[in-house]
C-alpha cells in the first residue's frame, strides 16, 4: 500500500501533515484530484517533517509572546477618564472595548474586545481588576483605575 501525506485534514484519515497508507486507487483517483493529499516520496517526507517542526515552533514562540504580554500587562495600570456626576457614577459606562483601546494605546497590545471578561459595563469611579485573555489559555488581570473628568 503506498503511502500519502495528508495536506488537509481529512476525516476519515487524519490530520493535515500526517503519514497514512492508503490503496493506490483511493490516492490516485480521490485524494490527489481533489488536492488533498501528496504521494509520500523521500523529499516530500522530509519536506512534510521540515514544516511540522516550523509549525510548532510558530506555536511555542505565540505562546511565549502570550505570556510575555500577560506577564507586561499584569504590571500595567490603565488609566481611563469618564463624564462622572458628584456621586461618583459615570455619565454613560467603560466597556471592553474602551479597556482594549487603552491597553493598546499604553503597551502597543493588540486584543480582541471579546476576550476582556467584563460581566457588565464599568458604572463607577474607582479601581477595577479586569481579566484579559491575551491568548488561548495565557490571562492577565489589569488593574484599571476609571478617574472623573
Amino acid at each position: 500500500m503506498p503511502q500519502a501525506i495528508l495536506l488537509q485534514d481529512v476525516e476519515a484519515l487524519g490530520e493535515k501533515g500526517s503519514v497514512v497508507e492508503v490503496s493506490s486507487g483511493y490516492l490516485r483517483n480521490y485524494l490527489l484530484p481533489r488536492k488533498l493529499a501528496e504521494a509520500a516520496t523521500k523529499g516530500s517526507l522530509e519536506a512534510a517533517v521540515r514544516r511540522r517542526e516550523a509549525a510548532e515552533r510558530a506555536v511555542r514562540e505565540a505562546v511565549d509572546r502570550a505570556r510575555e504580554n500577560a506577564e507586561l500587562l499584569g504590571r500595567t495600570v490603565l488609566t481611563i477618564t469618564q463624564q462622572a456626576g458628584d456621586d461618583g457614577r459615570l455619565f454613560g459606562s467603560v466597556t471592553s472595548q474602551d479597556i482594549v483601546d487603552a491597553i493598546r494605546d499604553a503597551r502597543g497590545i493588540r486584543i480582541d474586545r471579546r476576550k476582556v471578561a467584563l460581566e457588565d459595563p464599568i458604572k463607577t469611579v474607582g479601581t477595577h481588576m479586569v481579566t484579559v485573555e491575551v491568548a488561548e489559555g495565557v490571562t492577565a488581570t489589569v488593574k484599571t483605575m476609571v478617574v472623573a473628568a
